[in-house]
């Protein structure tokens, strides 16, 4: 049986009218409307598109209408992997669903004013807001909820560890920005809940941020350097199910922490420095089922960085969506420790990806696969697995190498070792050529495996049918 649940906006949140959604259950069922929140997206000309999101069970049928187009000549639904197809008219687009999807349906080929559609999977089991363990914040759909955080902290820690700090529907502001979460507690953003404010976690262990609802950092200068959840020195954290608009900084910094899940998330971000997820010196570290889509790199895997020294490892990053406006989908090794002997970054996996943009024209940052090894690190055991790569507007399929980038770097790196790349599809047209190079004899690339690389459907046989220069300090470099 089909079943859907659908949160209404409360007043106050910023929202966008450029399109009209309706969805019912089936055939014949009562219609229901979706409100679409503001999102902004590209620092090169900052436009408003649209983010709504609802969830289902069974099969949904969604009926979309466009009141500031004259005409609709074209709908296109992406990824293009979800299979999803629109029919349309001049003025109506109708979509069914039968399973969860992260979409963007782009109307007349205008990819900056699109529809972010979010059909997330029913969760039967949420938390009790009226549980003895349980600070409850119930907000009003109708007024603005103003939160004392350090009394509101104090009155979280007076219940035993386990505790839930629960937002219910409605606008939260948090007083001074922040929330700091002590260790051994969980905080819940209820469905049409949206909180003004960040999360962080530094120095605590056993947390999770979790629920359905929206953060909400638009109103905030990009110098703030707010991030919308920063972990630091944090372990055994979760992070799942967010919608995360506009943080001026990173959506999910992740620094000096271990065993770190950050599950279906959806972020938006139009400021430079405005990363997705960066991970730095940290390690167990799973990102599963989120839609990026960010003015610069959405995925970035560094060593030292800033009041974090180490190695990172143990990195998993699957079944995600990037969409790039600004630099890479996905970046590794920019930043180590030059001052000493370097970080070794190892055993990244990045499988089953869609890359919906890639759109930089600076030669230093180009790559939907970027390994750019700097600061006297050691990348090696890199694994790239399924990526299907839609459009580059202006940028690079591949960008294997160890360099001495002068805006960031003081020394090279050492090495980048041990690269496999197996079933690759890239189906745009606006590619520069791709490059696999080293520093010198002492920071070379050794061991890339490339299998399976289809460039507009047919397969790349070798290194000049594939888009790719191999160039000097290189050995083991294997294309089939």
């Amino acid at each position: 049986m089909s079943r859907i649940v659908n949160y209404p906006a409360p007043k106050g949140a910023c929202l966008q009218h450029d399109f009209q959604i309706r969805i019912r259950e089936q055939e014949g069922k009562e219609w229901k409307n979706v409100d679409c929140y503001q999102v902004k997206v590209d620092m090169h000309e900052v436009r408003t598109a649209s983010m709504a999101y609802f969830y289902f069970t069974g099969e949904v049928e969604l009926e979309i209408t466009c009141p500031e187009i004259f005409y609709i000549y074209q709908v296109k639904v992406r990824p293009l992997n979800a299979g999803v197809k629109a029919d349309y008219d001049s003025k109506t687009i109708r979509i069914k669903l039968d399973r969860p999807q992260k979409l963007s349906i782009e109307v007349n080929e205008d990819q900056f004013h699109n529809l972010h559609l979010f059909a997330g999977e029913i969760e039967e089991q949420e938390p009790d807001p009226f549980n003895d363990n349980t600070l409850y914040l119930p907000g009003s759909p109708d007024r603005v909820s103003v939160h004392r955080t350090e009394e509101l902290m104090a009155e979280a820690e007076k219940k035993p560890k386990g505790r839930t700090i629960y937002f219910g529907p409605g606008v939260h502001y948090l007083e001074e920005c922040t929330m700091r979460i002590p260790s051994d507690t969980n905080v819940f953003l209820a469905g049409g809940s949206v909180l003004v404010g960040t999360f962080i976690v530094s120095r605590s262990e056993n947390v999770r941020i979790f629920g359905k609802g929206c953060q909400y950092l638009a109103g905030f200068e990009r110098f703030s350097g707010l991030n919308a959840v920063r972990l630091s020195h944090a372990r055994n954290v979760t992070v799942k199910g967010i919608h995360m608009i506009n943080p001026p900084h990173y959506s999910v910094y992740i620094g000096g922490s271990s065993d770190i899940s950050v599950e279906d998330i959806t972020s938006f971000s139009c400021e430079g420095w405005s990363d997705g997820i960066d991970i730095m010196s940290s390690q167990n570290i799973s990102v599963r089922d989120c839609f990026l889509r960010t003015s610069d790199d959405c995925i970035a895997i560094y060593g030292r960085r800033w009041a974090y020294n180490g190695d990172t490892s143990h990195i998993t990053v699957k079944n995600c969506t990037l969409w790039a406006d600004v630099a890479h989908p996905t970046m590794i090794g920019t930043h180590g420790d030059f001052e000493q002997e370097g970080n070794c970054l190892e055993d990244i996996h990045f499988e089953d990806l869609d890359i919906l943009e890639h759109h930089e024209y600076q030669a230093e940052y180009l790559g939907c696969l970027a390994i750019n090894a700097g600061d006297k690190n050691t990348v090696r055991n890199i694994f790239y697995e399924k990526i299907r790569i839609e459009q580059i507007s202006h940028g690079k399929i591949l960008d294997f190498q160890v360099k001495c980038n002068p805006d960031y770097n003081p020394e090279p790196g050492r090495e980048i070792k041990g690269v496999s790349l197996k079933d690759i599809w890239y189906w745009g047209s606006g590619e520069v050529e791709s490059a696999i190079c080293g520093y010198s004899p002492l920071s070379p690339v050794t061991g890339v495996t490339i299998k399976n690389l289809y460039i507009r459907g047919k397969k790349a046989e070798d290194f000049s049918e594939a888009g790719i220069r191999v160039g000097d300090f290189t050995e083991d470099i294997v294309i089939s």
